[in-house]
């Protein structure tokens, strides 16, 4: 049923539309965007990480050239800075025993 220019509503239905319209999106919004509160992840079972840190250093630039140095030995690897004056050094698990036999011969530049 329409509303008439004269019932004297017709300026509140323009604003009513938009409204309803804003709530639905702001609603939908926060489901498919929402952090999940109350929802807890599930825990990764010990010792299924993906990377494993091999060498932790006090500077990036020595980080970064043990990283080459497990490149020039085949070895896939990556550097993690978590803090300040602290550059942890990964590797995948199944290199970590080759890693850590190259990583003991490093001196450093530092």
């Amino acid at each position: 049923m329409p509303v008439g220019a004269g019932s004297g509503l017709h300026f509140l239905v323009g604003p009513t539309i938009a409204f309803v319209v804003l709530a639905f999106l702001a609603l939908f919004m926060r489901w498919a965007f929402g952090t999940g509160y109350g929802r807890e992840r599930p825990a990764a079972p010990p010792g299924d990480e993906l990377l494993t840190r091999i060498a932790t250093l006090s500077r990036r630039e020595s980080a970064l050239a043990l990283r080459a140095v497990l490149s020039d030995a085949g070895i896939r690897s990556t550097i993690r800075c978590p803090a300040p004056h602290r550059a942890d050094v990964l590797v995948f698990p199944e290199d970590a025993a080759r890693a850590r036999a190259v990583a003991v011969t490093f001196s450093s530049p530092e």
